[in-house]
């Protein structure tokens, strides 16, 4: 005989389906929007000049990761990039006593990259500020040992003390310090002007040296011409006239000969 269907159980059942389904596609879609981002999230492009330094469960993944294309473990890896292009700072202007207590005022550029990206974040919190607070100490101690007329004829040399000090200290971080140059020496306003003055009195000195120098060259050689011309009496009436005609061109002058007969007669003119 034919069962006896309950209607009611019946819309139920299909109740309980519909809602289940409903759960499902609320759970499907809950994946998608929690997985699928943590999954391209750590899918890390570095660039050519980028390395990425990975820590595992807090443990460090040597060796730096990139360039090109890098999978993390999602919930389980942290990175950090680093940059490893040339880093140019200025460093800050420096108020320094030089070895023979000059006051100066001083600031230098220096150029760095780092060159381990792992030492770079393990050794130090801030490799770039760290590398500017020693260039800061460095430049201040450096110029402190010399005196001002070795800042001013040997600033190469200086310069080279400076990096080679800095690249020793820094190279413990994985950063290389390429160059060092000091950039301006700004002197007290009286030791500039008390320099400007002897530097004027050594160009008077000199230029008095040259001009005495050019006058006995001159009398040396009118000597010479004296005693040549003194054996050709005509040459000394030739250039008598000579003189005369030179003073006549001048403008608003009058010439007074003075009689100059015997020259003549004994040049025979």
């Amino acid at each position: 005989s034919p069962q006896n269907i309950d209607p009611l159980e019946d819309n139920v059942s299909e109740g309980e389906g519909i809602v289940e389904t409903i759960f499902r596609y609320i759970l499907t879609l809950f994946g998608v929007i929690i997985f699928i981002p943590l999954f391209f999230v750590y899918i890390k492009t570095f660039n050519e000049y980028e390395r990425g330094v990975a820590f595992r469960l807090g443990v460090i993944q040597k060796p730096a990761k990139g360039p090109g294309l890098v999978f993390f473990l999602p919930l389980v890896d942290t990175w950090a990039s680093v940059d490893l292009r040339l880093v140019s700072a200025d460093v800050p202007r420096q108020d320094v006593i030089s070895r023979d207590n000059v006051p100066l005022l001083v600031n230098a550029l220096v150029y760095y990259r780092p060159f381990d990206a792992v030492r770079a974040v393990l050794s130090v919190d801030n490799w770039r500020y760290a590398t500017s607070l020693v260039a800061q100490t460095t430049l201040r101690s450096v110029i402190g040992s010399c005196s001002l007329q070795e800042l001013l004829q040997n600033r190469e040399e200086v310069n080279k003390k400076l990096l080679d000090i800095l690249d020793e200290v820094t190279d413990q971080w994985g950063v290389r310090v390429e160059k060092v140059e000091i950039k301006d020496i700004q002197l007290p306003q009286g030791l500039q002007r008390a320099m400007s003055a002897e530097a004027e009195s050594e160009r008077e000195a000199r230029a008095k040296i040259v001009a005495a120098d050019g006058e006995l060259q001159s009398s040396l050689k009118l000597v010479e011409a004296a005693k040549e011309m003194s054996k050709s009496p005509a040459t000394l009436a030739l250039r008598y006239l000579q003189t005369l005609t030179t003073i006549a061109s001048e403008q608003d002058s009058v010439v007074v000969a003075l009689p100059a007969g015997g020259l003549f007669r004994r040049s025979g003119l």
